[in-house]
């Protein structure tokens, strides 16, 4: 679904869908809502009657942060895309794919690769007619903290659809991002403001906690000052990231032979504000959710703190057009405020990528390795994707690469010779 957008708007183009009878499988790369939360509404609303493939992890987290979304919208009952209970009866629906697994439906065949990003995420290999071709979905080929890099499949496809989030943007090497963000968070909370960091409960929320309890620990100074991580859904994230640690890189199998990796000294989890002290003066830490700040904990949080400037809230991770997370990127005099009404912005803004999307210099590297003759980008603004095609063209120019930035609902068609082969007896 789209996070800047509500009700049947926020939906992708089912609309553009002729008949979904006719669709073999939905294969889901991950338990984001802007890749997955549509499909309960698929699956109650449309006569779509394919099997709904996704990775073992994903299918837990899936239905934790759906069930949250539906609880926490404040949205009029009519326009309510599904009820829990219809999440409930996608989890009858869904199947699971191990990594490297081969499974071929009505001809098609596929399995799947991790693709980082956030835990159970996979990037697909499909063969139709001898034609390979590869969808990443958001993928990262940089291991973080508690993640994997993204594989690079053993097999070469014909045609790779690749995201193009960040466009022909560099990110920052890891070290010089956490250095920055926990500074920033060291210098508001020590001159006495408060620090906000709006996060989608799962995925980078986890890379943020490893990541501040390790500087909380390095800095005495800082110690007596509080971390909260406040979510209802808190404690069992953590546990279905415990239960899924032989997903994660080696640092952390290694960690969880001897102890849980996610068993925070210096942070304390709280189902919602009614256990969360906010005492004026007195300087916090506060990870929640959602993360684009449309509603919600954080956004409760962001509108009571905006007025003092000794505050700050730390945006990290890429934000969608239309959310107010994107929009105090501009550093705007005034917000309105979710009740109503309009908040003189005082509140420092600051704006770290930990977002785990592939950036130019992955996303070249990888297409290097694999070497396509056919590259369709995807997952992007206009604006971004024409950056990252234009300087893809300059670069494969030579290499009788092609490239298309189709837009929404558009068409692609890539056309093959078929090679035939006569065997004489």
């Amino acid at each position: 679904i789209h996070l800047g957008k509500q009700g049947m708007e926020s939906l992708p183009f089912f609309d553009e869908i002729d008949n979904p009878a006719e669709i073999d499988i939905l294969l889901i790369s991950h338990f984001h809502l802007d890749h997955a939360a549509g499909l309960p509404y698929f699956l109650a609303k449309t006569n779509f009657k394919g099997k709904v493939y996704m990775t073992h992890a994903t299918k837990p987290l899936y239905k934790l942060l759906l069930t949250d979304f539906v609880r926490v919208s404040h949205v009029e009952q009519e326009k309510m895309l599904y009820t829990e209970e219809e999440i409930e009866k996608s989890m009858q629906r869904i199947e699971i794919i191990n990594y490297h697994q081969k499974i071929e439906e009505n001809g098609i065949k596929f399995c799947c690769y991790n693709a980082g990003h956030v835990l159970g995420a996979a990037m697909f290999m499909i063969e139709i007619a001898d034609i390979n071709i590869l969808y990443t979905g958001d993928f990262s080929r940089l291991e973080d903290r508690h993640l994997m890099a993204a594989e690079v499949p053993p097999i070469k496809p014909d045609v790779l659809i690749v995201e193009s989030t960040y466009g022909n943007q560099s990110h920052a090497p890891r070290h010089e991002r956490e250095n920055q963000f926990t500074s920033t968070v060291s210098r508001i909370v020590k001159n006495g403001g408060k620090c906000l960091i709006p996060v989608f409960v799962l995925g980078r929320a986890q890379e943020l906690l490893l990541i501040l309890d390790e500087f909380w620990q390095s800095d005495p100074q800082i110690q007596h000052i509080p971390i909260y991580f406040i979510s209802r859904l808190a404690k069992k994230c953590m546990t279905v990231y415990q239960t899924y640690t032989n997903m994660m890189n080696q640092k952390i199998s290694i960690q969880s032979s001897t102890s849980n990796p996610f068993s925070f000294k210096h942070i304390k989890n709280l189902k919602n504000l009614k256990g969360f002290v906010d005492e004026n003066g007195k300087p916090a830490v506060v990870m929640a959710s959602p993360g684009m700040l449309q509603s919600g904990i954080s956004r409760e949080l962001f509108d009571r703190w905006c007025t003092d400037s000794r505050n700050g809230v730390i945006i990290p991770g890429y934000s969608v057009d239309g959310t107010l997370a994107k929009e105090i990127q501009m550093e705007p005099a005034t917000v309105q405020a979710f009740k109503g009404g309009y908040l003189e912005r005082k509140i420092s803004v600051h704006y770290f990528s930990f977002s785990a999307h592939s950036d130019y210099e992955q996303t070249r590297t990888f297409i290097d390795l694999l070497m396509p003759k056919h590259i369709v980008l995807v997952h992007g603004s206009s604006v971004e994707m024409k950056k990252l095609k234009d300087t893809l063209h300059k670069y494969y120019q030579e290499k009788n690469v092609s490239l298309y930035a189709p837009k929404n609902c558009t068409s692609v068609e890539i056309f093959f010779k078929q090679n035939k082969f006569a065997r004489i007896i």
